[in-house]
């Protein structure tokens, strides 16, 4: 190496032209000028461990839509039951402890009071979901991960991911939103069979749309009670649901 010719290095503080008795400018981290050191130290950022990105579990949209449609479900069930208890299409009828509204009149006014929120709520979580990419967290599903994860249910060593469906989740979730179009499409079917002919139509006629409307209630109605059996194995799915929760990306 010619003294000449030395090769530039450049220390890490401003304006540190100093050279070493080889003619080669002190090495970064290397000078031992104690003033080029403290303007180094001055001047070089410190480096600081980034912490970890966060996202909502459930956002506003999802915990406020939920919320609205447990209350609709369980006001619009009542009152069917009060209205079905009027006309029992099977040999029984529901107790008037379960119901809501003490006459047919009082349980057919709840019942399409309701009817509205429920078909406003319902719209606005459908076009969330689709907008926002929810219904992705609904696929894909397969019979082998269905019967996978309801044996482990089924043994208590189903393992729960914060943000994540498993496939008993997944299937429920399918069901009860194919449960809430029927139950929505054959109630119009009964509630107005002349002006709202071809849903009266697609349930196969008036009396046939009182059965499809019942075991629609049944179905959703029976997702309620497993909803609640998952949600008291699992408690800690539960404050989530209402505060939004957080988890790392």
């Amino acid at each position: 190496m010619s003294r000449n010719n030395p090769v530039r290095r450049i220390c890490l503080a401003k304006n540190c032209a100093r050279q070493c008795h080889f003619g080669i400018n002190f090495m970064p981290g290397r000078c031992q000028d104690t003033e080029c050191n403290l303007r180094r130290n001055k001047r070089e950022p410190i480096m600081r461990e980034a912490k970890p990105k966060r996202r909502v579990i459930h956002p506003w949209p999802l915990r406020l839509t939920h919320w609205l449609n447990a209350v609709t479900i369980v006001m619009m069930i009542g009152s069917g039951w009060q209205i079905y208890n009027a006309s029992p299409l099977f040999g029984f009828t529901f107790p008037p402890l379960v119901t809501i509204g003490q006459w047919l009149g009082a349980g057919i006014a709840w019942h399409l009071a309701f009817m509205w929120l429920l078909v406003i709520n319902g719209l606005a979580y459908f076009i969330w979901s689709a907008a926002s990419g929810h219904f992705r967290k609904f696929f894909p599903l397969s019979p082998q991960a269905v019967w996978r994860d309801m044996v482990a249910a089924l043994t208590f060593k189903l393992p729960h991911d914060k943000g994540v469906y498993n496939a008993v989740q997944k299937l429920l979730y399918q069901g009860v939103l194919f449960a809430g179009v029927v139950i929505v499409i054959s109630g119009l079917a009964i509630w107005k069979p002349v002006q709202l002919w071809f849903f009266c139509d697609l349930c196969g006629g008036y009396f046939v749309a009182r059965y499809v409307h019942f075991f629609a209630m049944s179905a959703i109605a029976a997702f309620l009670v497993v909803h609640l059996l998952l949600v008291a194995m699992v408690p800690k799915v539960l404050p989530p649901m209402i505060t939004g929760g957080r988890i790392e990306k």
